[in-house]
């Protein structure tokens, strides 16, 4: 399910509190243990791992992600093959820095994902080998899963290979400049195939009934005295670089599946009857719907800094429940395939910020190679699942605590200001629901006799308590 990222130019001791009072109640870690950050020091001391290793720095990769990021796990480039396409996905190797069973693999698996807050970030590793020698920083040579996919003239697939690798990424560039440069037509010819090949496969999404959604991303910041949340949307450049990603997952599902060992990501198909209800909500807000028309192609092309459809992206969520892990050996599980990707589908290219993805890059090679599993990895798939669900848990619950902080600091102070906002949720009967606010762009508890879902609501703040994270409204 997409999740909102919130960031903080300036904080204050409330957020500060707030965060700590957080992270102390969900047993987030402040610090990484002395042993794992011996071991890391250590690591990058001796080097990587020795593994066989293809020499691939010649190719002229490149990272694109948010400005000043530096834990990179992906590097990219394109080029024309004939009338398809070569992509080559460089990603980052943790295993090559990771020794099984040692202290930052003990602590990987309690961590699980890196956590994000206004404030900062926790890592999953540590930031000696997150954010330095395990990064694809630019001009830097580093161990690497390299995924080699052929592509046809319209995007699909033809042959795929992936093997280990050492490789030196260019440049690190910023989502913001490439879309500048893309938009201005003097990206070079690698970066200027992204959008061709982007939008095939986003043809390609569609054509298999694959459901996206473009969530807006929350940014908080200080205008003077006053606290602003502001809602930004996703960039295409961003959008064309995620299906690189999702091709790629794809890719690794395959060999596993066709090996019959590892992990898959799932999602059960949406059930009809949120279909339905989010047809509904869509009619009431005045967002046109087609007959006919599939989910996914009906929210492909909602803006979501149009506040309307803001609301019914909000509510689409429901239609993304029960994603999962399966882990299997020996025999593919009958439920195998991801519904929002209408396919099957592994993580496969964040493994600096997600632990499942080492063991995924890791299996995908040594099949690919003809070679049996590393028994490190065939022992851990049985628990990844649930390792990996606890740490979506967590993550989804740090992630929301963060949110409603931020929106009680926001509105502190404003008991008995009205708004406008739309009923996106009730329950008991029609007297509790959720209000989603035009401006700022807040998700909140409403009170109310028979909440109007999916109508344009006048709304009053009723309270707020920031150490409780907590926002109340009622209707007018």
């Amino acid at each position: 399910m997409p999740r909102p990222r919130i960031h903080l130019t300036a904080a204050d001791d409330a957020v500060r509190a707030g965060l700590a009072a957080l992270r102390a109640e969900l047993d987030i870690p402040d610090e990484m243990p002395a042993a794992v950050v011996d071991e890391a020091r250590e690591r990058v001391r001796s080097g990587p791992l020795p593994a066989k290793r293809i020499d691939a720095t010649d190719v002229p990769f490149v990272t694109i992600d948010p400005a000043g990021s530096t834990d990179l796990d992906q590097a990219l480039h394109l080029s024309r093959r004939g009338p398809g396409f070569r992509v080559r996905y460089a990603i980052a190797d943790v295993a090559a820095w990771v020794v099984p069973g040692g202290a930052i693999d003990t602590e990987a698996r309690k961590r699980v994902v890196t956590l994000y807050a206004p404030d900062g970030r926790t890592p999953l590793h540590p930031t000696e080998l997150s954010e330095g020698a395990a990064s694809l920083l630019a001009g830097q040579d580093a161990p690497a899963v390299l995924w080699t996919i052929d592509l046809d003239a319209d995007g699909m697939p033809e042959h795929v290979e992936v093997a280990a690798a050492t490789v030196r990424s260019r440049a690190q560039l910023a989502y913001d400049d490439v879309q500048k440069d893309l938009d201005a037509g003097t990206a070079d010819e690698s970066l200027a195939l992204l959008p061709v090949i982007g939008k095939l496969r986003q043809a390609a999404e569609e054509a298999r009934g694959g459901i996206t959604l473009p969530t807006p991303e929350q940014v908080v910041e200080r205008d003077g005295d006053q606290w602003v949340l502001r809602s930004r949307t996703t960039l295409p450049v961003e959008d064309w670089n995620a299906q690189i990603s999702l091709l790629t997952g794809m890719s690794a599902a395959r060999i596993m599946v066709d090996a019959r060992i590892g992990v898959l990501r799932t999602l059960p198909p949406a059930d009809p009857r949120d279909v339905d209800r989010l047809r509904r909500v869509a009619a009431a807000l005045g967002v046109a719907w087609p007959a006919g028309q599939e989910p996914g192609a009906f929210l492909r092309g909602l803006d979501a800094a149009v506040p309307a459809h803001a609301a019914v992206l909000t509510e689409a969520t429901s239609l993304l429940r029960g994603a999962a892990y399966v882990a299997f050996d020996g025999s593919v599980p009958d439920a195998s395939t991801h519904a929002a990707i209408a396919a099957q589908y592994a993580h496969a290219t964040a493994p600096l910020r997600r632990l499942v993805d080492r063991f995924v890059e890791t299996l995908c090679v040594s099949l690919a190679a003809g070679d049996e599993p590393a028994d490190w990895v065939r022992e851990a798939l049985p628990g990844l699942p649930a390792l990996m669900a606890g740490g979506d848990r967590r993550a989804s619950a740090y992630e929301r605590g963060c949110l409603d902080l931020v929106e009680a600091v926001l509105l502190d102070g404003h008991v008995g200001q009205e708004f406008d906002g739309v009923v996106v949720d009730r329950r008991d009967d029609g007297r509790v629901g959720v209000v989603q606010l035009a401006d700022p762009v807040v998700r909140a508890r409403i009170d109310g006799a028979d909440l109007p879902l999916g109508h344009a609501v006048r709304v009053r703040l009723s309270a707020v308590s920031v150490p409780d994270r907590r926002v109340e409204f009622a209707l007018v």
